[in-house]
C-alpha cells in the first residue's frame, strides 16, 4: 500500500453518500428470540433509508429471494445484489472507502482482515470476502490491509482524526503480536489518517468488545457525542465514565481539544437473562437525515433532541431497534455508506 497519505482521505459519515449498503439477515443464531420479526424490522429500515438515498441489499440468491418478498421495491432506490454473506452486520464486514482529493476523484476500498470479532462466530469466510466483492461490483481498486478490523471499530472526523477503542483492535484474538505503536502506524498508513485517538469503555452484552460506534461518535470536526450512564449501580457506569473523562483530554489532528457532548443511555435492557448493548450512539448519518435507534424508553426523546440540536439541518428520525438489538447491534451496525465521488451542490448523486 502506498505510503502517500495526501492522495486519499477517509470521509466523515456526514459527507454525501452515493448509496447505503445492507446485508439481508438470514443467520437465525445471531438473534435472540423470534427470528421472523428480524426481516420485518430490516424491511422497515431499508424503506426508511430509501427515502433519503439509494439502498443496495446483498445476500446469496436464496437470501435475496426472501428479501424481495419483504421489501417494497421503489424503482432504482432499492437494488438487490448477489453477494453471499454469513451474517448481517455489514458495518463490520463491508468496505471502508477512501476518497481521492485530486481533480479526478476516485474511490478505493481498504480491505481489512475479518475473523468474526476475534473468532466468536464461525464460519466467516463469506463475510471476510464481502468488502472486496462489493468493490468488484463497483469496479473499484482494493487496497489490502494486514490489520484485522471491523468497520464499527473506527470513527473519523474526515479531517485526519481517527477515534478507536483499544479493546477491539489492540486485541490478541484479532491482531496477535502487534504493539499499540505498530497498530497506530498501520491504521495511519491504511486509512491515510494523521492522528489516532485510543478510547476505552464497553457495554455489557456487546460481543464486539466495545465498538466505538456504541460509545463515542464524531458529529462534526472537533465534536463528539459520548455515552454515559449516570446510575452508579448500573454495570455500564464505571467504564463509560472513564471513557468520558478520557475523551475530554483528547486533541484532534488539527490540535483542537474535543468538545464532548454526553448522551445518557437507557438502563439495562434484557432479553431473558441476557443484557443487551442498547445505545443511542448507534445512529446512522445519511443524506439529509440521521436515523437514531430507540428502545421504548423515556430517554429516547432526550437522545433525539440532543442529536437534532447537533444536526440542525438534517431530519432526525427515530427507529425502534428492539428487534435489531436482540442481535446485539442496531442501525449503524447494519448499514455501510458509499461516499459520493462528485456531488454538485445541494444535489444527491448516486454512483
Amino acid at each position: 500500500m502506498s505510503s502517500q497519505k495526501s492522495d486519499y482521505r477517509l470521509p466523515a459519515e456526514w459527507e454525501p453518500h452515493a448509496a447505503t449498503w445492507v446485508a439481508w439477515p438470514h443467520r437465525r443464531a445471531s438473534f435472540l428470540g423470534n427470528f421472523d420479526e428480524v426481516p420485518v424490522a430490516f424491511s422497515k429500515l431499508v424503506r426508511l433509508l430509501a427515502q433519503y438515498e439509494p439502498v443496495r441489499v446483498i445476500g446469496s440468491e436464496a437470501v435475496l429471494r426472501d428479501a424481495s418478498l419483504h421489501l417494497l421495491r421503489d424503482g432504482a432506490r432499492v437494488e438487490l445484489i448477489e453477494i453471499p454473506t454469513n451474517d448481517s452486520w455489514l458495518r463490520d464486514t463491508g468496505p471502508v472507502f477512501l476518497k481521492s482529493e485530486g481533480d479526478q476523484q476516485e474511490l478505493v476500498v481498504v480491505n481489512f482482515g475479518f475473523n468474526a470479532w476475534g473468532g466468536k462466530y464461525p464460519p466467516w469466510d463469506a463475510d471476510a470476502a464481502v468488502a472486496s466483492e462489493i468493490a468488484r461490483s463497483l469496479g473499484l481498486r482494493v487496497l489490502e490491509a494486514t490489520i484485522v478490523l471491523e468497520g464499527g471499530a473506527i470513527e473519523t472526523d474526515g479531517e485526519g482524526t481517527l477515534l478507536v477503542n483499544h479493546r477491539c483492535i489492540d486485541d490478541p484474538l484479532r491482531n496477535p503480536g502487534w504493539s499499540r505503536e505498530e497498530l497506530t502506524a498501520g491504521l495511519q498508513s491504511s486509512l491515510r489518517i494523521e492522528k489516532v485517538l485510543w478510547a476505552s469503555g464497553d457495554l455489557v452484552g456487546d460481543d464486539t468488545d466495545g465498538h466505538i460506534d456504541q460509545l463515542a461518535r464524531f458529529v462534526a470536526p472537533g465534536c463528539v457525542v459520548a455515552a454515559r450512564q449516570s446510575d452508579r449501580s448500573d454495570p455500564n457506569h464505571k467504564s463509560l465514565e472513564a471513557n468520558f473523562s478520557l475523551l475530554k483530554k483528547f486533541k484532534d489532528a488539527r490540535g483542537r481539544l474535543l468538545d464532548v457532548v454526553p448522551i445518557e443511555l437507557p438502563p439495562s435492557i434484557h432479553f431473558g437473562d441476557a443484557q443487551l448493548p442498547a445505545s443511542y450512539l448507534n445512529f446512522f448519518i445519511l443524506n439529509g437525515g440521521v436515523i437514531v435507534p430507540t428502545f421504548d424508553h423515556d430517554l429516547d426523546g432526550d437522545a433525539i433532541a440532543i442529536i437534532q440540536k447537533l444536526f440542525p439541518r438534517r431530519e432526525v428520525v427515530a427507529f425502534s431497534a428492539l428487534e435489531l438489538i436482540r442481535g446485539r447491534g442496531a442501525v449503524h451496525c447494519v448499514t455501510s455508506q458509499q461516499p459520493v465521488i462528485e456531488c454538485p451542490e445541494d444535489e444527491n448523486v448516486s454512483a
